[in-house]
């Protein structure tokens, strides 16, 4: 029996959050296990003025913790399954994929004496500036509301609110997830339907990644994994894996438990202007997860997916 584990984690608030939250679980498990947390800066941590789309590659939240746990600097790594790349490098796995909390984006306005400025998504006025970093979030949003003016937002949650409430923009989009495990739930204007925006791969989900041969650690952690969610996500990572998409790019997918053995998968695939958007679904049993996301992909790509894919990666 080993005494001491070591996390590899960033050092954003959210990120710290998120291995605290495995630490606490893993402790309840093992009160006689020593864990500590290895603080590790990743490429999309330096770099923050650049849009994401535009510093390219995948993995920019992953690639130095994942160094870490191949240098046996960490033992495990808990990451947000939507940073997590599709492949691994070799001798990596994804171990464990925890509780998904609230997968929905949401809306975050201003707030005027004690109402929010803008009540909901319908009532944002015309040409108003909307921040957020992600083009899949910009995507859909422009689709419903053209006229809005996306302004590049990225940061911390912290930062990204301190930036709105210094009247750079007339509201943001976060993930709820986010919001909710940094205690900033009073701050959400409000949660977006599915149909306004669908999530991104994985999102609200912690996934805990680590070296394929260490069986201590493997076995150690798989009290924390969550048959449902973990089979939703293997759905939803499968189809991206089979767009070959990354966070620079316009594609949402959210699985969810139909029946006691049956999983729906929604997908999109949207331009970047968002004047094209190709949606589907797939429903199946949970042992083909895999399968119904590869299916999903193929019947998007298609119906004209392919063509936006091609451009997006011209870009």
């Amino acid at each position: 029996m080993r005494n001491r584990i070591i996390i590899g984690t960033r050092s954003s608030k959210l990120a710290l959050w998120q291995a605290e939250f495995v630490k606490a679980e893993l402790q309840k498990l093992y009160p006689e296990i020593n864990i500590e947390l290895n603080k590790i800066k990743t490429t999309g941590d330096k770099i923050l003025n650049v849009p994401l789309a535009k510093v390219g590659g995948k993995g920019l939240f992953v690639k130095e913790i994942e160094e870490a746990l191949l240098r046996k600097e960490a033992d495990i790594a808990v990451h947000s399954m939507k940073d997590v790349p599709t492949e691994f490098p070799e001798g990596l796995h994804l171990a464990v994929i925890c509780k998904r909390e609230d997968p929905r984006d949401v809306l975050i306005s201003r707030v005027q004496g004690s109402k929010f400025k803008i009540q909901n998504f319908k009532s944002i006025p015309h040409k108003a500036k909307i921040g957020t970093s992600s083009l899949r979030r910009s995507c859909q949003i422009l689709n419903i509301r053209p006229d809005l003016i996306i302004e590049q937002l990225r940061g911390n949650v912290d930062t990204r609110i301190r930036k709105l409430d210094e009247g750079k923009y007339d509201a943001i989009i976060l993930a709820a997830a986010g919001a909710k495990r940094l205690g900033l739930g009073n701050r959400i204007t409000e949660f977006l339907s599915f149909e306004v925006s669908l999530p991104a791969i994985g999102q609200g989900a912690i996934g805990i990644e680590c070296r394929e041969d260490d069986e201590f650690v493997n076995r150690i952690i798989l009290p924390l994994n969550h048959f449902e969610t973990a089979i939703c996500v293997k759905a939803e990572r499968a189809f991206l894996k089979k767009l070959e998409g990354g966070c620079q790019v316009p594609i949402a997918a959210h699985a969810v438990f139909v029946e006691q053995d049956k999983i729906s998968l929604d997908g999109l695939v949207g331009s970047i202007e968002g004047d094209r958007i190709i949606k589907g679904n797939k429903k199946g049993h949970i042992s083909d997860a895999e399968k119904i996301g590869i299916e999903l992909a193929e019947d998007i790509l298609s119906r004209g997916a392919k063509l936006i894919l091609d451009e997006v990666y011209k870009r």
